[in-house]
């Protein structure tokens, strides 16, 4: 049995379906959710990465553990992970732990933790997630516009879906151990570009406002801490080469390119209609 993580998120939920097609007997976590919310035959249990008691029952029988950078009690977490005999644990972790751990520390502390815990585990750093433009989706069905800072700065944004199907990979394969993988999309593209293709999809123009950093900053620290805010707009608006360069990782784990923002979008054109 694999227990999975934030499975009603973007990776999660994409993750749940993989494994399921796959023959997998999967649990699904997240603090609120419903057995509805979970394909027939999935185990729907709410608990809290922010209170590692409340996964004991969760974890009893698995052998596999697909965990999220939640909570400030890794060491806890994974000691309840040894104690219910789990033999792999995948954490999601994010590229900016490479990058720019100065900034990133509360990923950084979930890797610490996992390379001291003695358990087996493999580290997915993801970037940027091609999702993030459903911050787009009301204002571009209400009024046909997307806002966004760093107009013309590239980087390779990547598919929810690919980083779930590496996430299933990793989780059923052996050969992983200790290893720590970087997730890109294909290629760097622009807040700009990304807006445009929405709007190709969509087959109707969407006009894109650049942003400044200050009200990019206030919108932001709405929904996450000021922190975090300052980081994430870092990364976009002066990122290092290699946060800018589209990786292999994807590519070489699941034998295929991995998926264009365009795939993405097509794929979620609803969102935005």
């Amino acid at each position: 049995m694999i227990v999975v993580t934030g499975a009603t998120g973007n990776v999660g939920r994409a993750l749940v379906a993989e494994l399921i097609e796959g023959g997998e007997t999967v649990t699904a976590v997240a603090r609120h959710i419903r057995t509805e919310d979970v394909p027939p035959g999935v185990r729907a249990v709410a608990a809290d990465l922010g209170r590692p008691q409340t996964l004991a029952p969760v974890l009893e029988g698995a052998k596999a553990l697909f965990l999220l950078v939640a909570g400030e009690d890794p060491a806890g977490i994974l000691q309840q992970a040894a104690a219910a005999g789990v033999t792999k644990v995948v954490l999601l972790s994010s590229q900016g732990a490479g990058t720019r751990p100065e900034i990133y520390t509360h990923a950084l502390r979930f890797e610490q933790a996992l390379a001291e815990s003695g358990l087996p585990f493999t580290v997915l750093r993801s970037g940027g997630l091609a999702s993030n433009a459903l911050a787009w989706a009301e204002p571009i069905r209400r009024h046909r516009t997307a806002a966004a800072p760093f107009a013309d700065v590239a980087l390779p944004f990547v598919d929810p879906d690919d980083v779930a199907a590496v996430a299933s990979a990793v989780l059923r394969e052996d050969g992983h151990d200790g290893a720590t993988y970087t997730l890109t999309g294909p290629e760097p593209t622009t807040p700009r570009q990304r807006a445009a293709t929405i709007a190709a999809v969509l087959g109707e123009p969407v006009a894109f406002v650049e942003q400044s950093r200050e009200e990019a900053l206030a919108q932001m620290i709405r929904f996450m801490p000021p922190a975090v805010a300052e980081g994430t707009l870092a990364v976009l608006g002066s990122p290092t080469q290699e946060e800018r360069t589209a990786g292999t990782d994807v590519e070489r784990l699941l034998g295929r390119p991995a998926a264009a923002f365009s795939a993405w979008a097509a794929r979620n054109m609803t969102a935005f209609r």
